[in-house]
């Protein structure tokens, strides 16, 4: 694992396409900004993590064959409500006390 020290606005660049800014900074909270092209799939871990377990059901309930999930080009700029993909509403982001 590659750790880099940032300071608010600096950026962090992945290749040649992928842009990461810190935003923000607010006690142990880090809002970072990510600029990249619509064929890289961005997402919160946990939003990841939740993709993944409904493909694996949706595989499971069809006996190996179903459709996966589209996340192809998906953008997760925070939680998507009333998307209906059957996956629970992510938790909201909370602002630090």
């Amino acid at each position: 694992m590659l750790l880099l020290t940032r300071k608010l606005g600096e950026n962090i660049r992945i290749g040649d396409d992928v842009k990461i800014t810190i935003v923000e900074v607010k006690g142990n909270h880090v809002k970072l900004g990510i600029d990249a092209p619509p064929s890289v799939k961005v997402h919160r871990e946990e939003i990841y993590e939740r993709i993944q377990q409904e493909n694996r059901r949706a595989q499971a309930q069809q006996g190996g064959g179903a459709p996966r999930a589209d996340t192809s080009g998906n953008r997760e700029p925070g939680p998507v409500a009333g998307s209906g993909n059957g996956l629970p509403e992510p938790p909201e982001d909370k602002e630090a006390p």
